[in-house]
């Protein structure tokens, strides 16, 4: 007997054992079904799992699951990912609680200190994965710095390298100055600083009493000016291009360009140009051949390039002293408050500085033009089909990629210097050496390279380095490429255009034809979740409250495509009672005897019910299939809702009461036997429909009811259901009674009729179809509607409520039964508190003022604020209007 109340605490774990215990998440490389590829985005190591992990893995642990139970051959590639920056400062602030400096044990002990931590600690997403009921190939779980990946990093490296496409560069780089490395564009953090604009007067050579003025929010960097960009247009200064001015503190001459990055509308239409220390400025520098002088060293404290008074002062001590000296001199203008965005390291959270470096450089645009072409020809195809856009707008105007890391932590860089600086790429120190003697004509001692590879290099390998190359292996023959990624917006560049690239370039062909974009899990009021803004919700604390499959449920039926999920607590709470319902149901069907029988045949039903919930069952498995399918999950955990706990529970069920439930003393319905094997058929069929989104309680449930209980849930075979168990004269004779009831239901409700009150049903202009269903199913229908009667024909009377039902007009006496005048007194305040609050919004969307500060997601709330009060208003008036019908 099925326990009253279902404990997901108590099953999940002792489930998830059994599954991962039998191997039915393991994939087989011998196997002659066709295969289904998903690669894992593998989470950092130093992970824990937030929302957007839960939302990502739920969508394709239910393609993983689905794929498996219709017969493919499944591989989910699950790993992790080493992350280079965010593991080396866990280890490093572990250390530093010690008293340890990672310099002070030096890189190879500091290295193994990363693997122990790893050994100890590095496991912890991978079970919070488990938690959530995903089922990859474990066996297969791979690591980005194992010996394989790092076999496969080695050699693209060393391949690009070659093939002119890797090569070191002078370039700016995002530089953390806490991490002391240079950083990637998604580790930068933009954060909103009230500071200032400084207004500087920078003298004319030819006139040292004429100023032109430039305005800047970053005083510390004149230092290193080297050129006055005006717009070539600007009447103002067209005389001074070519000209110079003085650059005040140094006494350098600094040219006066005209280039079109100045805008004559802004400040003074004159903008000074640091190029080693701005990005836009850089480019600036590179059009007109500027000098680039770099001013700081790898800790923003300023070198020996400046006065000699500047020279080791911290950036903004150094700030303080440039604006009180330029003062001094009578050189500033003016200091305006100015508010505006100040990139910040992620990981270090100091703001960064863009730095003149040398570093490693990866040609992404040469890289990039396949990648283009692949998706501009539909060999990999979006979906939302929008994020095409997105990708195009990046790849097009790709940039060098900085692929070196000043860490210790991540995949070295295989070059190697000789003595007058000559560099050596090669995949291990002893080919290096060979290629130096040969070069040199002698043995010659070669120092490594100390930086790291972006942790992205690796992961662009992932789809073929995880199935073992560069060596020719059965899996990457069989495997490769995938059927789908699933990721979030937010790595389109940096990770799928760059799996993109990679896999082109080394395998000839796209590393998955399909990616799927999901969307960004918000909170309940449509804001982003931040640790800041104290609204992030932890999805383990949901798993422990309300279950595993009421998380992902709840997921699946929010992940509309292109629209954002706003998460509240209570949409999980509804679908735990979901959960409950389907548990309940199952417990109905046990005492009632409903067990499955594995000879029935569901298109030899007799009973017209049992016909219908069959051809119900066919629609649903056709529907759930579609939606997924077609990546629209949402659409599929629609289907199993309205199907279970609609269609199944509060129609099948409450029909077949009478059939299945002997009145005592009486004698057992001639239908009995096949009703409960038709509710046991239904039931098992619904289970393995709804296995890929609520894993846990369906092979509960399963080990129960399923015809072959013994066989895991999880690897039994997707129902495709024949189509003729649809028949289209039973579901429309069904659905009109479903409609009559549903109808009747909605009168009662909007008429405030009590529910213990039974009042008569006149079906007036029925034609014969309907009149023959008013009579076959009369005793069902008054038990469900709560009507006293039903008749067929006649005049309707005073103090009666209409609605209709195809061509028949439903006539419910209820003036006997409700106060008139009370309901409608009542409507009418209840309409005019909707249409209040509509005023209030609308006022509101109206006002400018609000629409330009609001936060994109308040104004989207208000929106569904006023559509839900509309929707409300038109109810209640259908109800006033249906109510003065009655007198």
């Amino acid at each position: 007997m099925l326990e009253k109340t279902y404990s997901p605490a108590d099953v999940e774990a002792r489930l998830y054992g059994r599954w991962e215990q039998s191997g039915a998440f393991a994939s087989d490389v011998a196997s002659n079904a066709q295969p289904y590829t998903i690669m894992m985005p593998p989470p950092n190591v130093t992970g824990s799992l937030h929302m957007g992990h839960a939302l990502t893995m739920t969508v394709q642990d239910i393609l993983i699951r689905y794929n498996r139970m219709a017969g493919r051959d499944a591989l989910w590639q699950p790993g992790t990912d080493h992350a280079g920056i965010a593991t080396q400062m866990v280890v490093e602030r572990n250390l530093a609680a010690e008293g340890i400096d990672r310099r002070d044990i030096g890189r190879e002990a500091f290295i193994d200190k990363v693997w122990e931590w790893k050994g100890q600690s590095g496991g912890t997403i991978v079970n919070q994965l488990r938690r959530l009921g995903a089922s990859p190939d474990w066996e297969r779980e791979r690591f980005t710095m194992d010996e394989g990946l790092s076999k496969a990093v080695l050699k693209v490296f060393v391949q690009l390298h070659k093939e002119g496409l890797i090569y070191r560069d002078k370039r700016l780089v995002n530089w953390d100055p806490k991490m002391v490395t240079a950083i990637s564009d998604l580790e930068v953090e933009p954060k909103e600083i009230d500071g200032n604009l400084w207004h500087f007067r920078y003298p004319l050579e030819t006139d040292p009493n004429t100023h032109i003025i430039v305005a800047t929010t970053r005083p510390e960097t004149m230092l290193g000016d080297t050129a006055i960009a005006v717009h070539p247009e600007d009447e103002r200064y067209k005389d001074l291009i070519g000209q110079y001015a003085i650059l005040p503190l140094v006494g350098r001459r600094i040219l006066i360009v005209g280039d079109e990055y100045a805008d004559p509308e802004q400040g003074s239409g004159a903008v000074k140009i640091t190029p080693a220390h701005d990005f836009n400025d850089f480019e600036v520098g590179k059009r007109h051949n500027l000098e680039m002088i770099n001013i700081m060293d790898a800790r923003a404290h300023l070198n020996d390039e400046v006065p000699e008074k500047y020279r080791g002062m911290e950036r903004f001590e150094a700030r303080k002293v440039v604006v009180a000296d330029m003062e001094e001199a009578g050189l500033l203008e003016k200091i305006e408050p100015h508010r505006h965005t100040v990139p910040h390291g992620d990981r270090g959270g100091v703001p960064l500085e863009p730095w003149l470096t040398d570093q490693w450089y990866c040609d992404a645009a040469t890289l990039a033009k396949p990648a283009i072409e692949a998706v501009e020809t539909g060999k990999t195809v979006f979906v939302p089909k929008n994020w095409e856009k997105t990708y195009f707008e990046w790849m097009r105007n790709i940039q060098p990629w900085c692929i070196s890391r000043q860490l210790w932590w991540g995949h070295q860089i295989p070059a190697w210097y000789g003595p007058d600086g000559e560099v050596f790429v090669a995949e291990s120190a002893e080919e290096a050496i060979a290629a130096a003697e040969k070069h040199y004509g002698k043995a010659v001692e070669l120092t490594r390279d100390e930086d790291v590879l972006d942790t992205w290099f690796s992961s662009a390998l992932w789809p073929f380095s995880t199935l073992g190359w560069p060596d020719e292996t059965p899996d990457l023959a069989r495997y490769y490429p995938g059927d789908v990624l699933v990721t979030g917006f937010d790595i389109i560049f940096f990770w799928v255009a760059r799996m993109m690239m990679m896999g082109l370039h080394f395998m000839k062909e796209v590393p998955f034809h399909t990616v799927y974009i999901h969307a960004l899990v918000r909170d309940a009021k449509g804001q982003k979740m931040s640790k800041s803004k104290n609204n992030v919700i932890d999805p383990l604390d949901l798993i422990g409250t309300y279950g595993t499959d009421a998380l992902r449920f709840t997921l699946s039926a929010m992940a509309a495509q292109g629209r954002d999920i706003k998460l509240a607590e209570g949409r999980v709470e509804g679908y735990r009672n979901f959960a409950t319902k389907i548990w309940n149901a199952a417990r109905f069907c046990e005492m009632n005897g409903c067990k499955a029988d594995p000879g029935f045949d569901p298109a030899s039903c007799q009973e017209t019910v049992n016909r219908w919930i069959v051809g119900e069952v066919a629609k649903t498995a056709d529907a759930v299939a579609g939606s997924l399918e077609a990546y629209k999950f949402n659409e599929a955990a629609a289907a199993l809702y309205q199907f279970f706990w609609g269609t199944f529970c509060d129609w099948y069920l409450e029909f077949t009461k009478p059939i299945l439930q002997t009145p005592e003393g009486g004698t057992e319905h001639p239908s009995a036997a096949e009703t409960r094997a038709t509710t046991a058929w239904a039931l098992n069929r619904a289970l393995h429909l709804l296995h890929p989104i609520m894993p846990y309680i369906t092979e509960e449930l399963w080990a129960s009811f399923g015809e072959e209980a013994d066989q895991l849930l999880v690897a039994r075979p997707w129902p495709v259901l024949d189509k003729n168990l649809v028949d289209a004269d039973v579901s429309a004779e069904m659905d009109w009674v479903v409609r009559l009831i549903s109808e009747v239901r909605s009168i009662r409700a909007e008429m405030n009729v009590p529910p213990s009150a039974q009042i008569p049903l006149m079906l007036i202009g029925a034609g014969a179809d309907g009149a023959a269903r008013a009579d076959k199913y009369r005793d069902l229908i008054t038990r469900l509607a709560r009507l006293s009667s039903i008749e067929v024909g006649g005049q309707a009377p005073a103090g009666a409520v209409q609605g209709v039902l195809d061509e028949a007009t439903l006539v419910l006496p209820i003036a006997d039964v409700i106060d008139i005048d009370q309901e409608r007194a009542r409507l009418a305040k209840e309409i005019a508190k909707a249409e209040g609050e509509m005023a209030k919004i609308d006022k509101k969307l109206s006002n400018q003022g609000f629409l330009a500060k609001a936060p994109a997601e308040v104004v989207e709330e208000n929106k569904d604020r006023l559509a839900e009060e509309k929707e409300r208003r038109d109810r209640l008036a259908a109800a006033l209007s249906r109510l003065a019908q009655v007198g």
